[in-house]
């Protein structure tokens, strides 16, 4: 079992690791300024498929935290590497905003409404009656159906919105079809964004909040895994799941080293 102090890159969740409601989480800063001072790669994780690596990193950048573009791995762009693997220079229809649809035309990918090889579903807070009518119709026909990630809701200060997974659900009672799914828990998440940075599994490590999402895809794909109190996990949650992960602790502060390190003016 691979120690902390041999972890050489590190993977992180974002919202309630780094983050939370648009405020760093303390140490979250330091943390990351520390990885920057120790040369150790790193990349920040989303399952939010709406914005792209540029718009999160103004996001975390208002929010006090310093975190390029480069080191953001979405879930719509470890969808778009995945599906350019499978079939380059594809047709897509897709259910989505920027996040997903910049990265697929990146990748290559044709956005079409006729006869498209997949149909393709991110997150947006414009779904519309009309457009999963047609994913359910292009299904229907042939079409082979992703979607970015499996979260049935997502948070806002009024309460739960309907996430992805709710419409996912919605188009597989409809049509029968079962989803592939790319972002977290599926462990290539993580493998896509190992190979982003060239690290191994061995050596790496995972930080997130969530047990169903973070921990069981960062010990599927071989991670050293941290969980951390200050999103929606605490210990009674813990007790629910047979799998535990490598150490939990309070807040990313906890991995924090004593030796000193010049700050970085933001």
């Amino acid at each position: 079992m691979t120690a902390r102090e041999d972890i050489e890159c590190w993977l992180t969740d974002m919202d309630g690791v780094l983050v939370h409601e648009n405020r760093p989480i303390p140490g979250a800063n330091e943390l990351l300024q520390q990885w920057r001072h120790q040369d150790k790669p790193f990349l920040v994780l989303t399952n939010n498929s709406i914005f792209t690596p540029r718009d999160l990193s103004a996001r975390l950048r208002a929010s006090g935290l310093d975190v390029p573009e480069e080191s953001i791995w979405t879930s719509a762009l470890a969808t778009a590497e995945f599906l350019k693997s499978q079939a380059p220079g594809a047709s897509a229809f897709v259910i989505g905003e920027a996040g997903i649809l910049t990265a697929l035309h990146e990748a290559g990918f044709i956005m079409t409404e006729t006869n498209p090889d997949y149909v393709v579903v991110g997150e947006t807070r414009n779904y519309s009656f009309e457009a999963i009518t047609k994913a359910i119709r292009f299904i229907g026909a042939g079409a082979r159906f992703i979607v970015t990630n499996p979260d049935a809701t997502g948070p806002s200060r009024e309460g739960p919105l309907p996430a992805t997974g709710a419409i996912a659900a919605l188009i597989t009672k409809a049509t029968g079809r079962e989803p592939y799914v790319v972002g977290k828990p599926n462990p290539m998440m993580f493998r896509s964004a190992l190979n982003k940075i060239g690290a191994h599994s061995e050596t790496t490590g995972m930080i997130g909040d969530r047990m169903d999402t973070d921990v069981v895809a960062g010990i599927e794909a071989g991670l050293h895994t941290v969980l951390v109190l200050t999103g929606i996990s605490d210990h009674a949650e813990i007790e629910r799941y047979p799998f535990r992960p490598n150490e939990v602790l309070d807040s990313v502060a906890d991995l924090l080293v004593s030796e000193p390190f010049e700050t970085d003016v933001l």
